[in-house]
């Protein structure tokens, strides 16, 4: 059984750091040459894709819809399942690769593709909204 109190915690997480990197996408230059800001930006979204992910393995474990290969997977599952459209739970799939390399390959990530992910988080906003509506069902 779907744990709600659970999920909607895990929601408002990524929605509070969906709001921290929406305040941080319109810094001004002197604000993004602090060394340690663009690091914060990334751990951002770090723990936003991740929130994400403990939502879709949560779900997954609760319907019995797994165990999935991976956590992108799980993603992926929420999308066959009807909780996600396909087309964003591939999109979903991909942020979740791009946490894998903030994570694991942080020395060769590129800060201009985080920088693009910071002008357009969209896809982590709609995922968001498909569970909270998914809840309402």
């Amino acid at each position: 059984m779907v744990d709600e109190v659970r999920l909607l915690r895990l929601m408002r997480s990524v929605t509070d750091d969906l709001a921290v990197l929406r305040e941080e996408a319109s810094a001004d230059t002197a604000r993004r040459g602090d060394r340690i800001w663009l690091r914060g930006i990334k751990y951002t979204f770090v723990t936003a894709i991740e929130g994400c992910v403990d939502v879709a393995q949560h779900i997954c474990a609760s319907a019995g819809w797994g165990p999935p290969n991976d956590n992108g997977d799980a993603v992926r599952l929420l999308g066959e399942h009807g909780v996600l459209d396909r087309d964003l739970a591939d999109r979903v799939r991909r942020a979740v690769g791009f946490r894998n390399v903030l994570v694991h390959d942080y020395v060769d990530a590129d800060d201009r593709i985080v920088l693009a992910r910071l002008d357009d988080p969209s896809d982590l906003h709609a995922f968001v909204t498909a569970v909270g509506e998914w809840l309402r069902r």
